[in-house]
C-alpha cells in the first residue's frame, strides 16, 4: 500500500504503517553515519545535548556525494544500517521515530523499535541519484569536520522508502522469505 508521511511525526502516524508499505516522506530528516553516531553517543555519555532533537524525528544513514551545480546534494543512497545498531536503541529510547537505511537490524534494535513504537525503513541501495531528486534542501548542522559523515538536515518531498520493520515488530526481511518459500509472492 502507498502511504504518505510528514516528518517530524508522532507515534500515531508511525503505528499506522505496516511492514511492506511503500511510503513517501515529506518534511525534515537528518543524516548520520558511523562517525556521527559515535560522537552523539559520546556527547550523551558526557551529559551533553545532541546537535538536534531526535524526538519524533528520522535519521537517514547516508553520506552524500558532492552536489552538482544547481542541486542541493549529490547522490544520496543509503548505507548499511547494522553499523549503527550499537547506538540505535539509545536514540529510539529518546524518542527517535524512524531510521532509513539498508540491510538487516540486530535483535536489540528490533526490540527497541517495538518498545518505542518506531519504524525502520529501507531506501533502495544503488539508487542514490534518483533518491537525491526528492531532496530539496541540504544543510550541515554538526560535525562539519567529518565531511560526508557530518550531520545534515534535509528537507525532502515524497522521499520513497519501504517499511521493513513496523511498530508491531513485523519484519519484511523475514516475512518476504517465508512468503517466497510458501509460493505466496505474486
Amino acid at each position: 500500500m502507498n502511504r504518505y508521511l510528514t516528518v517530524p511525526c508522532d507515534e500515531k502516524a508511525v503505528e499506522e504503517l505496516h511492514s511492506g508499505d511503500y511510503v513517501y516522506i515529506t518534511g525534515t530528516i537528518y543524516t548520520a553515519r558511523d562517525a556521527a553516531h559515535k560522537r552523539m553517543y559520546e556527547a550523551l555519555a558526557q551529559g551533553e545535548k545532541l546537535p538536534f532533537d531526535v524526538k519524533n524525528n528520522m535519521i537517514y544513514y547516508m553520506g552524500p556525494s558532492p552536489a552538482r551545480e544547481g542541486r542541493p546534494i549529490g547522490s544520496a543512497g543509503p548505507t548499511t544500517s547494522s553499523r549503527m545498531d550499537k547506538y540505535a536503541p539509545s536514540l529510539l529510547n529518546m524518542g527517535l521515530k524512524g531510521m532509513i537505511g539498508k540491510g538487516k537490524r540486530s535483535d536489540a534494535v528490533k526490540r527497541a523499535i517495538v518498545d518505542n513504537k518506531a519504524v525502520y525503513f529501507a531506501a533502495v541501495g544503488g539508487a542514490g541519484a534518483l533518491l537525491s531528486k526528492s531532496i530539496i534542501k541540504s544543510e550541515v548542522i554538526a560535525y562539519e569536520d567529518l565531511g560526508t559523515e557530518a550531520i545534515r538536515r534535509l528537507e525532502v518531498r515524497n522521499f520513497p522508502v519501504i517499511v521493513v520493520i513496523d511498530a508491531q515488530g513485523n519484519n519484511l526481511y523475514e516475512t518476504a522469505v517465508e512468503e517466497y518459500r510458501e509460493g505466496e509472492i505474486k
